[in-house]
């Protein structure tokens, strides 16, 4: 019995009933034998009969022994022979030769297997077990080979076939290890999407354990962070809210590490809320948030509320439960302003404590120690430049207070002294006083090399008054106690002063400490920084591309040239998008001619995930010049591009466009000319 149910073969009890098979097959034959699959896939087998003395037979029976006593390379040129005369045998041969090729550990074997798959799969995809395909694809990905994995599990994906999730995260995790194949697996997902709304195996059990496996995401989402491709990670994020998938603590992470490559901090500060209610026990794997959302306040020079962050950061934390019911919470995406915006689903205690992601080891500006959250000397770094640069150094003395009191520093006791001694280092002598007044006058305990090494500076640098000062503030504060403490004192000052060479910027009256070291490196970035601005108005952009007014998004677009603020690669991808969301393509090239004036005029550098937009873009608005200009623009700069996808957003919308017309035909040079872009672009992308 044969019947039919969404498109989908279902095949029982075939024996005997040739004459039902041939009303559903008429080209069904005796020679035929079916094969029933667990992906419910009819799939015919060519039943070849030859005599047993034949040439064909024997050279069949040679490749089964050789695939049998493991004999791959004999067994290929065998198969090889073979073919020359005969064609493709019955597909029991065929995918044991494809189990043994994807067995080698070398790469040559692995390439022929995938050539063997491609070269027939169009005419006679039946053939090949989707079984030993998945099996090949995690060969082929373990050895380095992105692009014919991807091909082969685009294959299986447009079979409907969806390969076991413990197969389909082993090749994501090979694939991901490099920057192309973490492209293709970004490009994967999507096309994985599709497949999951159509496949009506056994129910809706594997959709739903496809919303619950969140690992898949997690993959690819830590390595768009390893490789920087910030603007494909920003799509995955929208598309886990899309598709319901339930974000855990690991996804929190790295989802936060994505925001601040895009300089989102707004997005970032929807999660806080609830990951500041995680009981202490999980406390120390959300280093990597809390490092993520104290960067972003650094880089609005917010630097009151990255003070507040980290006073906050334990309080109260210790009597909070554990969250048994694990319903998820909804946190937006963008804006929660937007009606229309989209909800992502998270479960912050969530955590698999066997699996750890790279994106999450960093310790940048935050570290755990004892289950207690520690500044580390870049953050140090950070707030004191960040004060001194708005001239706010008594906020400096109270947040050191502060944190001294709570003993969540790297410098232990000694806090206070090592940041003197850091902004003695670097030739903030004035500082550096202003903060021993303030230490001083709250009551703290300051050791006297703190005195004594700005003493030392002032001596160097020629200030005598401000020593003069300092010596009476010293002698007052009790520093010196007596007269051969100041003649002693005196002495080996003024014998470093003598000695030491003058520096208008850097002071050797103190060691080259970490902080001193990381201190240099700050103001050296501070300099290069990115202005604030430029981040609030990127903000303002992506807040009106969601909402649907792109008018307000382009006011915002013209005020940032107006004020001479060079747009970068963030506030093109924003307008790209949300003109792109609402087929407005042909603003899309007026976008690209400012974004060819940036890169010759502003040095302005675009990646591969912007110039993927664009291309997409503009097939779909059938902007074929344009096309090519991007893919050209992407060929001179080595960007790899996603030909498969391309060709099907091309089939999907252009299929029969200008396939039967000659350049003769053409009725305008316009007309011409559009021809001939849509050939070069089908010639391009391998299509006929």
């Amino acid at each position: 019995m044969a019947l039919t149910k969404r498109g989908e073969i279902i095949v029982r009890h075939c024996t005997g009933k040739s004459h039902l098979l041939r009303l559903f097959f008429p080209h069904f034959s005796q020679k035929r034998a079916l094969s029933w699959r667990q992906n419910r896939e009819l799939v015919f087998c060519k039943n070849t009969k030859t005599a047993p003395n034949s040439s064909q037979a024997l050279l069949l029976e040679k490749v089964g022994v050789a695939l049998k006593d493991h004999k791959i390379e004999e067994a290929w040129y065998i198969f090889k022979d073979y073919r020359k005369s005969y064609d493709i045998p019955d597909c029991s041969l065929i995918n044991r030769l494809l189990t043994g090729l994807s067995y080698s550990p070398e790469p040559q074997w692995l390439r022929r297997a995938c050539d063997l798959v491609f070269k027939h799969w169009k005419r006679k995809s039946y053939l090949f077990h989707v079984e030993v395909l998945a099996k090949l694809a995690l060969s082929v990905a373990r050895a380095k080979m992105p692009v014919p994995a991807s091909m082969i599990l685009r294959l299986l994906l447009q079979k409907k076939y969806l390969p076991p999730f413990d197969i389909l995260n082993l090749v994501l995790l090979h694939m991901v290890k490099t920057e192309i194949g973490t492209y293709l697996a970004s490009n994967l997902l999507f096309q994985m999407s599709d497949c999951y709304q159509h496949i009506t195996i056994r129910g809706s059990n594997l959709r739903n354990k496809m919303k619950s496996d969140t690992i898949i995401f997690n993959l690819v989402l830590d390595a768009c962070v390893r490789f920087g491709s910030a603007l494909k990670g920003q799509d995955i994020i929208e598309f886990m809210a899309q598709s319901g998938v339930v974000a855990d603590a690991h996804s929190i992470n790295i989802i936060a590490q994505i925001y601040e490559m895009n300089g989102q901090r707004d997005e970032i500060k929807n999660y806080k809320g609830h990951v500041d209610r995680i009981p202490v026990a999980l406390v120390p794997h959300y280093r990597s948030f809390y490092n993520s959302l104290l960067s972003l306040h650094f880089k609005f020079t917010d630097i009151s509320a990255a003070a507040e962050l980290v006073l906050d950061l334990d309080k109260y934390r210790e009597a909070l439960p554990l969250n048994v019911e694990q319903r998820p919470h909804l946190v937006s995406v963008g804006s929660p302003n937007l009606k229309s915006g989209l909800k992502m689903r998270i479960l912050p205690e969530q955590l698999d404590i066997d699996r750890t992601f790279e994106a999450e080891r960093k310790e940048d500006l935050v570290a755990v120690r004892d289950g207690k959250f520690n500044l580390t000397s870049k953050a140090l770094a950070k707030f004191i430049y960040g004060y001194r640069r708005i001239g706010s150094i008594n906020e400096l003395s109270r947040l050191l207070l502060s944190i001294q009191e709570q003993k969540a520093s790297p410098g232990g006791n000694n806090l206070f002294l090592c940041v003197i001694n850091a902004c003695i280092g670097v030739g903030w002598m004035e500082t550096a006083h202003d903060l021993l007044d303030d230490f001083e006058f709250a009551g703290a305990a300051i050791d006297s090399s703190a005195h004594i090494a700005l003493l030392e500076a002032y001596y160097e640098r020629g200030m005598l008054k401000e020593a003069n000062g300092l010596v009476k503030q010293m002698k007052k504060s009790g520093v010196l106690s007596s007269c051969f403490d100041e003649t002693t004192i005196f002495t080996n000052v003024l014998e470093k002063a003598a000695t030491s060479e003058p520096s208008s910027n850097m002071s050797s009256a103190v060691e080259y400490s970490d902080l001193t070291k990381m201190l240099v490196q700050i103001i050296e970035e501070g300099e290069k920084s990115t202005p604030c601005v430029h981040y609030e108005l990127n903000a303002s952009i992506y807040f009106f591309c969601k909402a649907e007014m792109m008018e307000d998004a382009l006011k915002t677009y013209r005020r940032m040239q107006e004020m001479e603020i060079q747009p970068n690669e963030q506030t093109f991808a924003i307008l790209v998008r949300g003109y792109s969301s609402l087929q407005m393509y042909r603003d899309i090239t007026f976008l690209w001619g400012d974004m060819k004036r940036s890169m010759t005029r502003d040095n302005l550098v675009i990646s591969r995930d912007i110039c993927e937009s664009l291309v997409l873009s503009f097939i779909r608005g059938g902007y074929f010049e344009r096309v090519m200009e991007v893919i050209s623009f992407m060929m001179d700069h080595k960007l790899f591009a996603d030909k498969w996808m391309y060709r099907k957003e091309f089939l999907k919308l252009h299929k029969n466009l200008y396939r039967n017309l000659s350049a003769s035909e053409a009725r305008t040079e316009a007309q011409r000319k559009r021809l001939e872009h849509v050939r070069e672009f089908r010639k391009w992308a391998r299509i006929d």
